[in-house]
Formats: C-alpha cells, structure tokens, sequence
C-alpha cells in the first residue's frame, strides 16, 4: 500500500514539475508584435525625422487660435430664452 502512495505521490510531483517546465507559447513569443506591426503600418514617411527643414503652415500664434475656435466647437451653446406671447380674451365678450 505505501508503494502506491509513493508512486502516487511521485506522479503528482512530476506533473507539476512538467507544467512548470513548459516552452513559451506561441502568445507569449509574438508579444507585442500586432502593435509594432500597427505602428510601422500607420507610418506614412520612416525617415522624416531625419530632415531638419522648416515645416511650411501655420505659424504659432495661428495655430493656437484655431486649435482654441476647434475645441470650442465642442462645447453646449447656451440656450437662447424663450418668449411666450400670449393673447388675453381671444373669442369671449
């Protein structure tokens, strides 16, 4: 009986120790990669950093003034009053 609570016991040791000593899944070594590959992808000109060249468009002061007119087109207009004119004594003497 204790030699089969050995080898039991031995068994259960073993299966442990195999799923600790796995490989790195598939998962685990393409990690990362979609979005590298997204990044490359959605890069329209690699080497623009390399060019020192002034950039032709709006100046500073421009810029700001449109960003700030883009970010207030988000915003809720207030709403305008409304007015009511009611008329008093229509169709009765």
């Amino acid at each position: 009986m204790r030699t089969k609570i050995y080898i039991l016991t031995l068994a259960m040791i073993s299966l442990f120790l195999m799923g600790c000593a796995t490989e790195p899944s598939r998962v685990e070594m393409d990690y990362g990669v979609s979005q590298k590959l997204a990044v490359a992808n959605q890069t329209l000109n690699p080497d623009a950093g390399k060019n020192i060249a002034p950039v032709a468009g709006l100046d500073g002061p421009a810029g700001q003034k449109a960003y700030d007119q883009y970010l207030k087109s988000f915003d809720k207009p207030e709403k305008q009053p409304v007015y009511q004119l009611g008329i008093i004594g229509q169709g009765s003497k």
